[in-house]
């Protein structure tokens, strides 16, 4: 099924499989974006549909998230849908009321590791590598990754993950307890299949409630935390460096930084 923007659907049992397809990094528009948000809502109103797996089509990429080239004018109101379709896309799969799973079947930058944090479960082949390297562009995470990052492997690693621009390993990841999993190379989708029949055996009823109550206590107050990511994004648009950053990355230059 191909009803929705740049993602494929295809209903195996119990459990939907949604392939990010944008070639060649399965970056996100604010399109597909919005056709995710869509599809959750869709599946959540299925009844037949306990679990959903997402990877990305090919070998290489899971996602690299957004195409930056949407930033480059420093156009913060050309931002402003952007970063709400970010944050819609995936609060509504963070909600989805079946489990919800990430096949991390390589990179994973940006975006692309935001859908996968906003996801109940990752894992990861031993060849990905995973970051939020927005910082480096004069930007910040605005789908939930400060939240649900910070969430997962706790501040120190998270700070690691976003103030200073680390790239991780599959390896890494584990040990810091931002996947579940790591499988060999090409293995990712078939573990997370298998991990989806499991949920097969579950009540949908006392998986919907009970994913409910672990992410509450996760949480505590996610919705202002969230309203407080997107408005800080937007706020880099009022800098000099926003627009520097970006431009220096499509440029293949280094940027030159003006704290101001």
């Amino acid at each position: 099924m191909s009803d929705y923007q740049n993602l494929t659907l295809e209903i195996r049992g119990h459990t939907a499989l949604v392939t990010i397809d944008n070639p060649p990094a399965n970056t996100w528009t604010t399109e597909s974006l919005r056709a995710l948000e869509r599809l959750v809502r869709d599946l959540d109103a299925r009844r037949d549909v306990y679990s959903l797996v997402i990877t990305g089509q090919g070998q290489k990429f899971f996602s690299a998230g957004a195409d930056l080239k949407q930033f480059a004018s420093g156009d913060k109101e050309a931002a402003r849908p952007v970063a709400e379709a970010f944050g819609a896309a995936f609060e509504a799969l963070s909600a989805f009321r079946g489990v919800s799973i990430a096949a991390i079947n390589g990179y994973a930058m940006g975006g692309g590791l935001e859908c996968a944090l906003a996801c109940d479960i990752r894992i990861i082949e031993e060849q990905a590598q995973v970051a939020l390297p927005e910082a480096t562009v004069g930007l910040l995470p605005c789908g939930g990754g400060t939240q649900n990052l910070t969430a997962l492997v706790g501040e120190g690693w998270a700070k690691r993950l976003i103030l200073c621009g680390e790239r991780i390993d599959a390896q890494t990841a584990l040990r810091i307890g931002a996947v579940e999993e790591v499988v060999p190379t090409g293995g990712a989708l078939e573990a997370a299949l298998a991990l989806a029949a499991k949920v097969d055996r579950q009540s949908p009823s006392s998986v919907a409630a009970s994913k409910t109550l672990i992410q509450h206590g996760r949480h505590g107050h996610p919705a202002r935390g969230l309203e407080l990511e997107r408005e800080r994004f937007l706020g880099l648009f009022d800098t000099q460096d926003q627009v520097e950053g970006v431009n220096a990355f499509l440029e293949k230059r280094t940027p030159e930084w003006k704290n101001a």
